[in-house]
């Protein structure tokens, strides 16, 4: 029963996502997260206020079941079927253990250092995560979907805007733990 708590094989993963995307397209919809924002704001009459948000939210909320799936899924997934372990190669554990003080670095997903609510007491932690929470929503915005929906749904459409935005996202990625986190909490 150890096969449970191994992460999929990507022939078993890739082929489910591509499915998944196949019966989107077949349905005319298209994937992503960040547009669940969008239409709870919607939803929560955020339409008076602005005009972005007036829109038909009934035809999207489909799309607030990938939220559900999300959380339901993340749930069974590190309560039932893992092992809240993470290989990770020593030298960086060493790194983020001698240099960042994480020296859960390799035994946990989350280290506790970083996201224990204890943290959450730090106005430090906590101004970087409500700062770091309004850049991600305004990147998504601003690129026209998150990550999740350029990466999956918009390259598989074969999208040029989509391409570019996960480009954008990888760079980006690259800059906040080479140049940025080190200066944050080095």
């Amino acid at each position: 029963m150890d096969w449970i708590y191994e992460p999929w094989p990507w022939y078993v993963a890739g082929p489910l996502i591509a499915l998944i995307m196949f019966v989107l397209l077949f349905l005319g919809k298209q994937f992503g997260m960040s547009s669940n924002l969008r239409t709870m704001c919607s939803i929560g009459g955020a339409g008076k206020v602005s005009d972005f948000f007036r829109f038909d939210w009934k035809k999207e909320r489909w799309n607030l079941m990938v939220v559900v799936g999300a959380v339901i899924g993340g749930f069974l997934a590190s309560r039932y079927m893992s092992k809240n372990t993470v290989e990770i190669n020593p030298e960086v554990a060493r790194q983020l253990s001698e240099d960042y003080g994480i020296a859960s670095a390799g035994d946990a997903y989350l280290p506790p250092e970083i996201f224990a609510a204890e943290q959450l007491g730090d106005p430090f932690v906590l101004g970087v995560l409500i700062l770091g929470g309004f850049l991600v929503g305004f990147g998504a915005r601003y690129a026209g979907g998150c990550t999740s929906g350029h990466a999956i749904s918009g390259l598989s459409n074969l999208q040029l805007p989509s391409l570019i935005a996960v480009i954008g996202f990888f760079i980006g990625g690259l800059v906040m733990v080479h140049l940025l986190y080190p200066l944050i909490f080095g």
